[in-house]
C-alpha cells in the first residue's frame, strides 16, 4: 500500500536469489524499487542495493526484527539506498480471508485497514 504504483510487480520472491518479493522496473528494465519482506541476510541486501535504485525491507515480527537490526546495524549504514520499515500490525491477520475487499487509508504515517466488519490501525517505523 505504501509503495502502490501501476508498475510494481510480484516476482518469484524468496524462491529466487536474484529477485525480491516485489519490484518496480523502468521501461529499460532497470530496477527502480526492490521490496523484500522479513530479515534478509547481508549478502542479499548487498546484492539488492547494488542492483536497485531504492531498496525497502519490511519487517514485521517485533522481537526478531529488533535482534536482526541490532546484529546488522553497522553493516547496513553503508547502504544509502536502503530503507527499513517495521510494521506494527498485531491482529490484522483477522482480515485475511479467501475473498477480501479491503479499504485502506494512509494518514500521517498510520495505515487504516478495514473490511465490512473489522478495522485496524497499522503503524510503521521507518529507518533510513
Amino acid at each position: 500500500m505504501l509503495n502502490a504504483n501501476e508498475s510494481l510487480e510480484f516476482t518469484k520472491g524468496l524462491s529466487s536469489d536474484d529477485e525480491p518479493e516485489l519490484w518496480q522496473k523502468t521501461l529499460t528494465d532497470e530496477i527502480e524499487l526492490w521490496i523484500d519482506l522479513g530479515q534478509m541476510d547481508e549478502k542479499r541486501i548487498r546484492k539488492a542495493c547494488g542492483r536497485a535504485k531504492q531498496v525497502i525491507i519490511y519487517t514485521y515480527h517485533e522481537g526478531k526484527a529488533k535482534v536482526w537490526r541490532g546484529q546488522l546495524a553497522k553493516k547496513l549504514q553503508r547502504f544509502k539506498n536502503l530503507t527499513l520499515i517495521h510494521i506494527h500490525a498485531e491482529g490484522v491477520e483477522q482480515l485475511v480471508k479467501r475473498t477480501m475487499q479491503l479499504q485502506c487509508n494512509i494518514q500521517e504515517g498510520d495505515i487504516y485497514l478495514s473490511d465490512n466488519d473489522l478495522s485496524f490501525t497499522i503503524s510503521i517505523d521507518i529507518n533510513h
